[in-house]
């Protein structure tokens, strides 16, 4: 097979399937260094991948542009004439615009993983599907299947693979700058027996926007921050989606920074992650980004199953190396996780709305590996001196969490 002088990769959307694409990119580039290389995206998420070194050109699509998107996206396949797709989507808009591209060579995902099984006719050839019999992929395992296939070792490392958004230094430099102004400092008065270990670390929490199941209530955000304020430095982050949500807080005197773009919040996010933050966030793309520049995150995780979407490397799994993330989701409902985008449930998405700001404070305030030891040491000698603590930010009857039934 001829080496490709000219390359693009499809992987028009969501924001969270566009990061887990990014091995996909780096795989390429290591694997043909010599070839052009594009990116066919959706136009919201053009600031992602047009920063990404090593891209030559990035070939937008207007989701609601109707027939004169088609138009206008053709136009820009021709100019820059592929030899070969690589469509990291596998569904029909993906397989019209490896089409339209008229590229000879069209790679596609093994057929299995195909919204529309049909439209894998469009591929020239597939990446080869998983072992029969074992358990469905995550996302990102499927477009490593796929790396593997199209870049083999040379571009692909089984471990570890280069996944990041490639932020330049001025971006990181930028991303430090604005940790460090919209971080808010612990209350001065908060109790030393109220400061967990390591309380100079951030945390940053990132809106969920209204009317979808996966999103958690803005007024949780709100009793969260209230609940570690005093103890935590803390930045609250939103995107244009969220700004209704923003609002909100800020009317109970919450701060908000509203990330300038992807980029820009990619930046946000690895600063955080230099100096042992962590993320707390639904189920979307801000949670895979955190993720894909080492921020650990706790996933609120209601419909959906972290197992196939949530941040990679999963928590407690046997697929990928020892996880830094960790998932929380209300434990006693029979119907979570559903994997639908609409919740018919009598209550609404109760796996989210009743998934309570005690239950992540809990979360936050657990010990990292080798701290329980010594906790447990402290709590002892306090006992042995008639000494008596109230752990801090017990529960109370207004944030208990909820019942079964």
């Amino acid at each position: 097979m001829p080496t490709p002088r000219r390359i693009l990769l499809i992987r028009l959307s969501h924001l969270g399937d566009v990061i887990q694409a990014l091995p996909l990119f780096h795989a390429l580039r290591a694997a043909y260094p010599e070839a052009a290389l594009a990116w066919a995206v959706q136009e919201e998420f053009a600031d992602l991948v047009g920063g990404l070194p090593g891209l030559e050109r990035v070939i937008t699509f207007s989701r609601k542009g109707g027939l004169g998107a088609w138009a206008a996206m053709g136009a820009e396949l021709a100019a820059f004439a592929p030899d070969w797709t690589v469509d990291a989507q596998g569904n029909t808009k993906s397989a019209l615009t490896a089409l339209c591209s008229g590229a000879p060579r069209r790679t596609g995902l093994a057929r299995r993983h195909w919204r529309e099984g049909f439209a894998a006719g469009s591929s020239t050839d597939l990446a080869p599907a998983p072992q029969p019999g074992r358990a469905p992929l995550h996302g990102l395992e499927r477009v490593l299947l796929l790396a593997r296939h199209c870049a083999g070792a040379a571009g692909l490392p089984q471990a570890p693979f280069r996944r990041d958004p490639g932020l330049a230094p001025r971006e990181l430099a930028d991303g430090r700058r604005a940790l460090s102004a919209g971080l808010a400092s612990p209350t001065p008065s908060a109790p030393e027996s109220g400061t967990p270990a390591g309380a100079a670390a951030p945390i940053l929490l990132h809106l969920s926007r209204a009317g979808d199941p996966r999103s958690w209530p803005a007024e949780h955000f709100a009793d969260l921050v209230d609940l570690l304020a005093p103890h935590l430095p803390l930045l609250v982050l939103a995107g244009p989606a969220e700004e209704a949500e923003a609002a909100a807080l800020e009317d109970r005197d919450i701060p908000v920074m509203r990330q300038a773009g992807q980029r820009q919040l990619a930046g946000i996010l690895a600063a955080a992650a230099a100096v042992g933050g962590r993320l707390v966030a639904g189920d979307s793309g801000p949670a895979h980004l955190a993720a894909a520049v080492d921020l650990p995150v706790t996933l609120l995780a209601g419909p959906q199953d972290a197992g196939l979407t949530g941040p990679w490397p999963l928590p407690a799994s046997n697929r990928a190396p020892a996880s830094h993330h960790r998932v929380l989701r209300r434990g006693d409902l029979h119907c979570s996780p559903c994997r639908s985008r609409t919740c018919t449930a009598a209550r609404g998405p109760i796996c989210m709305t009743e998934l309570t700001p005690a239950t992540v404070v809990e979360d936050l305030l657990r010990p990292a590996p080798g701290e329980a030891r010594e906790r447990a040491q402290d709590r002892d000698q306090d006992r042995e001196s008639g000494l008596e603590t109230r752990p801090p930010f017990a529960r109370t009857p207004s944030t208990a969490a909820p019942q079964a039934g």
